[in-house]
């Protein structure tokens, strides 16, 4: 199942794909770019880190560009060769075919992506919709994964929908009827820590753009059920934030203890939003560094 065309107009495909470039060049680091074809349309993947090292496989969050979330995990790009695909359907540079998350077709392009790249199995990092798209891979194709970390993931569940109305949904609304930098930061300080006037300028900027831009992909990947991850036995880390809007600590925990066979780890990101701050990104990444080369 699929839906074309995610921008409204050319104009705004051009600024999402010029801000990508801006935020992709302030990470400071080589990357090669490769096209892989899959049955749904080609998809752009960023490359990086050393050409012997073991893979990594990043998956970026939705309704945003892969830079972004990337960032979070760049500095493991010292131990792994790390793979960061832009998510098929979601602002960047891959196909605009828009997939289901609600049936297997998720699950059928990372089959598709690791057989272009060459890789048999991988360990994967999936935040927010990124760790849905891992979940749907993992009830497609478990034998793929080799480690699955899951950070402040979709797929296991969501927080009240009336928070998510009220602190997000509406003012983001207010801000594509009258634009401003005052609606922008009401629209996404419920997902930060910190105060969003404080928050990097380019990545403020790729937010509004993708509010006025981008037809957003309104739904998450379905919650994962114990049938569906039945095969599923890929040590697994969950990482999840004390305050997120969407995917709130008391829902994630239970479900995944319910739900993923090896759950080796849980970490809690104490007094973070969705959007962890960069004290609780470097922290988190130790966990994962620790955690990815258990098996050597």
């Amino acid at each position: 199942m699929t839906r074309d065309g995610i921008y409204r107009s050319a104009s705004g495909e051009r600024a999402i794909k010029r801000l990508y470039g801006v935020l992709l060049a302030e990470l400071e680091a080589s990357f090669e770019r490769r096209w892989i074809d899959t049955r749904f349309g080609k998809t752009h993947v960023l490359v990086t880190g050393p050409n012997d090292a073991p893979p990594l496989v990043v998956f970026h969050g939705g309704n945003v560009v892969n830079p972004i979330s990337l960032e979070w995990f760049l500095p493991l790009a010292d131990r792994f060769r790390i793979y960061a695909p832009d998510t098929i359907g979601h602002p960047g540079f891959s196909a605009q075919t828009r997939l289901s998350p609600r049936d297997e077709s998720y699950g059928a392009w990372v089959v598709d992506l690791l057989d272009g790249l060459g890789l048999e199995r991988a360990p994967m990092v999936g935040p927010s919709y990124g760790g849905g798209i891992v979940l749907r891979t993992a009830a497609h194709a478990p034998e793929r994964i080799q480690r699955a970390c899951l950070v402040v993931p979709s797929g296991l569940g969501t927080g009240s929908l009336r928070r998510m109305l009220l602190e997000i949904v509406l003012p983001m609304v207010a801000y594509r009827l009258r634009p401003s930098r005052a609606r922008l930061e009401r629209a996404v300080q419920p997902m930060f820590a910190e105060p969003a006037a404080e928050l990097d300028e380019t990545l403020l900027e790729v937010v509004g753009t993708v509010f006025e831009e981008v037809r957003l992909e309104r739904s998450f990947p379905k919650t994962a059920t114990a049938d569906e991850l039945s095969a599923f036995d890929a040590p697994t880390l969950l990482a999840v934030a004390e305050d997120d809007v969407f995917f709130p600590p008391e829902v994630v925990i239970p479900r995944a203890r319910a739900t993923v066979r090896n759950l080796e780890r849980v970490v809690l990101l104490e007094g973070e939003s969705h959007f962890p701050t960069p004290d609780a990104r470097s922290a988190l990444r130790d966990q994962l560094r620790s955690f990815l080369t258990a098996d050597g």
